[in-house]
């Protein structure tokens, strides 16, 4: 629109604020580079501190004059030392006045650093090297003088006596020290801490810190821990210390066990307390007056030697220190029998029904793990037995059957091996045959055996061995129903178990 002035650019912005920054840091930092001190220096009272300075670049420049300025913390500045190139060192009065010399003699006036003897407690603050230059003109830099002195540090618990209203129960100090120092408290105890702190002579400095509570009994003898920290010490100071709070005793009588029948001898109650300082007193009393003659009082222990309706009553224990008076009392109530016992007894009842219940178990698993063992020893056979043997030319031929079916004999066994507490089938192996008998059982008689086979199954020929487990038509000849079957000589199948 006709009229409207431009907008500045981007460009130009960062130009103007470039120039800005430049400006402000033109006097300080190109200034601050050419004049060189250092920023701090520390020193102890006594001693003698040298504070360095130099002008590092002198190209194009002639450096006029030198002054040196004291200013301290509190009050005006003042010069204290000045160096031309042609008149010379000059010291101007000042609290500085015969202590301040240059250190280079002869003094060059671009390397004008000073040394301070005797250095004192105000002489600390900040000092400045000032140079005068054509055509700069005044140029400057300044070190600042920290005066150091190592604090006495202390830290002690009070006594005190427990109540309700809050007081100190320990202090802690860090006296005479420069800078002041930093005091911290490491306790369970439940209060608060209150620091202040006091200028002493020689612009030193004392820290004093209290820790309050309303001290109780419980609080006795608490842990609590003084920590001084300061710019001199390499590590804090620690002070441990332990509250002392006195209160009166704290009394209880023990050993009545509600338990006291005519005739019981020798029943003791004790007097227990507590207190700070210690108790130095302990009195028994009878609420019914005089103590009865069966009782016997040695220091804080009140022995019964017979019990009767003499001690049916109420005894009281008094405990004093130099604080006050503590108290306890137990009522005797005299029974007519005694009453039974508990606690122990029912306790080792009931360990031993467990230990017999425990070695029980222990036992039956052991016997029942000795059955298993021997069942597995005793049972029926894990292999097959060999089959029968067929001469033949010295060859053993084994019978085969149609369809592959085995022998009776391990058709027998297998049933055995799987049935062991099935009744045995009742098959007479020792006996003859009825038809061999008619025969008339001679050496070429036929010699059959019977077994459970299936249809279909041809008995040995002649010429075959009978089973290795067949008797002779002499031995006798029993009939057993069950597992085991007797008489069969040396057969090696195991008699059946029953489990």
């Amino acid at each position: 629109m006709a009229g409207q002035t431009p907008l500045p650019s981007r460009q130009d912005c960062v130009k103007v604020l470039l120039l800005l920054f430049a400006s402000t840091l033109l006097p300080h930092g190109a200034f601050g580079q050419r004049v060189k001190v250092e920023p701090e220096v520390l020193s102890y009272p006594g001693q003698t501190v040298n504070l360095r300075c130099a002008f590092t670049d002198t190209t194009g420049i002639q450096l006029t004059m030198v002054t040196w300025i004291y200013e301290p913390k509190e009050g005006e500045r003042m010069n204290i030392a000045v160096l031309h190139p042609t008149f010379g060192p000059n010291f101007p009065e000042s609290p500085l006045k015969g202590r301040v010399t240059f250190m280079q003699d002869p003094t060059i006036v671009d390397s004008p650093s000073i040394q301070i003897s005797d250095v004192r407690m105000t002489d600390e603050g900040k000092y400045i090297c000032e140079f005068a230059s054509y055509p700069s003109g005044h140029e400057q830099g300044a070190t600042q003088l920290v005066m150091l002195t190592k604090p006495q540090n202390s830290a002690s618990p009070l006594t005190v006596e427990a109540g309700p209203k809050s007081m100190v129960v320990a202090r802690c100090e860090s006296l005479n020290g420069r800078p002041a120092a930093q005091i911290r408290w490491v306790t369970t105890a439940n209060g608060n801490a209150s620091t202040s702190s006091k200028t002493g002579q020689d612009n030193t400095v004392s820290v004093t810190s209290e820790y309050r509570l309303a001290p109780s009994a419980g609080d006795n003898g608490k842990d609590i821990s003084c920590v001084v920290s300061h710019r001199t010490q390499t590590t804090p100071e620690s002070f441990q210390m332990k509250l002392k709070v006195l209160y009166a005793p704290q009394v209880t009588i023990v050993g009545y066990d509600n338990n006291w029948y005519v005739g019981r001898t020798n029943v003791l109650l004790t007097c227990q307390a507590s207190g700070n300082p210690v108790p130095t007193t302990v009195l028994w009393k009878s609420m019914a007056g005089e103590m009865p003659d069966t009782v016997h009082i040695i220091d804080n222990q009140l022995k019964v030697l017979k019990v009767d309706e003499a001690v049916n009553t109420t005894f009281v224990c008094e405990v004093k220190n130099r604080v006050g008076v503590g108290r306890d009392q137990v009522t005797a109530y005299v029974r007519g029998t005694r009453l039974p016992e508990k606690g122990a007894t029912t306790g080792s009842i009931i360990g031993a029904i467990i230990g017999v219940i425990l070695i029980v178990a222990i036992i039956g698993t052991a016997i029942a793990m000795y059955r298993k063992h021997r069942a597995g020893k005793d049972g029926p056979p894990k292999h097959k037995p060999p089959p029968p043997e067929k001469k033949n030319n010295n060859t053993a031929v084994r019978p085969v059957a149609a369809n592959n079916v085995p022998p009776a004999e391990e058709r027998l066994l297998y049933n055995q091996h799987y049935s062991t507490q099935d009744a045995e089938p009742v098959t007479d192996l020792d006996a003859p045959n009825e038809d061999d008998e008619d025969n008339g059982g001679g050496e070429g008689a036929r010699v059959h055996y019977h077994a459970p086979a299936p249809s279909g199954w041809d008995d040995p020929g002649n010429s075959e061995a009978p089973p290795f487990y067949e008797r002779s038509g002499n031995e006798p000849r029993e009939y057993r129903h069950g597992a085991n079957v007797v008489g069969r000589g040396d057969s090696f199948v195991s008699p059946a178990m029953f489990v």
